[in-house]
């Protein structure tokens, strides 16, 4: 049986990206995760010194441990250094770390961060994320997603505004859904010119549930996202929707928008731009799922001798 630890910091993007690849490499092995809230960086870095987390006492011993975020990573390694070695625990960091990446076993961090080849490096596409690639979409149902205020672009409510009215205005047999983020703007919902076209409700995220997103992503057909939302652009890919990009002006060249580009140049997502002048949003040709092959490549490294699974549970 596998037994994963998830070192968690209650940051949801965070959450949202170790929950994915536990999840998926619980759909490869049957076993168990135990999450476990991340001491103070502090006391996290004394218990590493020290060979001891006592988070971890008391729970079946783990033969992998996942962390995502900066706050993580000493505990990682302390339950790493405390229920690790030969047979022990992997301790797998997601995202780049800011400690020597010779530390862990293993470190899944983003292409746009230009990770250096070594055997425990994977690259992977964007983010992580707990979505599954869809069998119930229908190309009846549309989902807009908003983004709002970021470093890396500059928000314009009118200009994405204009294009929510005019994807609905096009596209009359779709019920289009619009959901916002934390970060969006209060005077974008008031920009959207008024009456609204029939086939577009509006979902602000203070008034959807848990779940809710996953559950618009698995029914929706076409998706659009504005350009800052990255998390949510990697998802409705990851569910196999055809994905519309509403771009936004850079603000100044980052890592982040190099992702986007890259996206756009491999024929991923299709932009504002180019759906106007006639393409269409067509589903991915091949499927994005980052998580399953991480795990799939997680388990191949670690885990497809049973026998040597047994020894380390010995």
């Amino acid at each position: 049986m596998l037994v994963i630890w998830r070192i968690t910091d209650s940051k949801p993007g965070h959450e949202k990206q170790t929950l994915g690849l536990a999840h998926a490499l619980l759909r490869s092995r049957a076993g168990e995760c135990f999450d476990i809230p991340a001491p103070s960086r502090g006391a996290s870095l004394l218990q590493w010194i020290q060979g001891r987390f006592p988070a971890g006492n008391g729970l079946a011993k783990p033969d992998i441990i996942l962390a995502a975020g900066h706050a993580t990573h000493f505990a990682l390694l302390a339950a790493r250094r405390a229920f690790g070695g030969k047979f022990g625990g992997k301790a797998v960091a997601l995202m780049k770390p800011s400690l020597p990446l010779s530390l862990f076993d293993l470190c899944v961090i983003p292409e746009h961060d230009n990770p250096p080849a070594r055997d425990n490096i994977i690259p992977i596409r964007g983010v992580l994320n707990d979505v599954r690639t869809s069998t119930t979409a229908t190309p009846e149902q549309g989902l807009i997603l908003i983004g709002g205020i970021s470093s890396h672009y500059r928000w314009d409510d009118a200009r994405a505004a204009a294009a929510v009215t005019e994807i609905a205005l096009a596209n009359p047999k779709i019920a289009w859904q619009l959901t916002t983020s934390r970060r969006t703007p209060a005077t974008f919902l008031a920009a959207l010119p008024r009456p609204l076209p029939d086939n577009l409700k509006l979902m602000p995220h203070d008034q959807t549930g848990p779940g809710w997103l996953e559950h618009a992503l698995a029914g929706a057909g076409q998706v659009w996202v504005t350009e800052d939302s990255v998390s949510m652009l990697y998802e409705a890919l990851t569910a196999g929707a055809g994905v519309g990009l509403l771009r936004l002006p850079g603000s100044r060249d980052s890592r982040v928008r190099r992702g986007v580009e890259k996206l756009l140049a491999d024929g991923w997502v299709t932009p504002f731009e180019a759906w106007k002048s006639g393409q269409t949003l067509t589903p991915p040709a091949r499927i994005f799922n980052e998580a399953e092959r991480i795990s799939s490549l997680i388990i191949e490294k670690w885990f497809k001798n049973p026998a040597a699974k047994h020894s380390r549970s010995a």
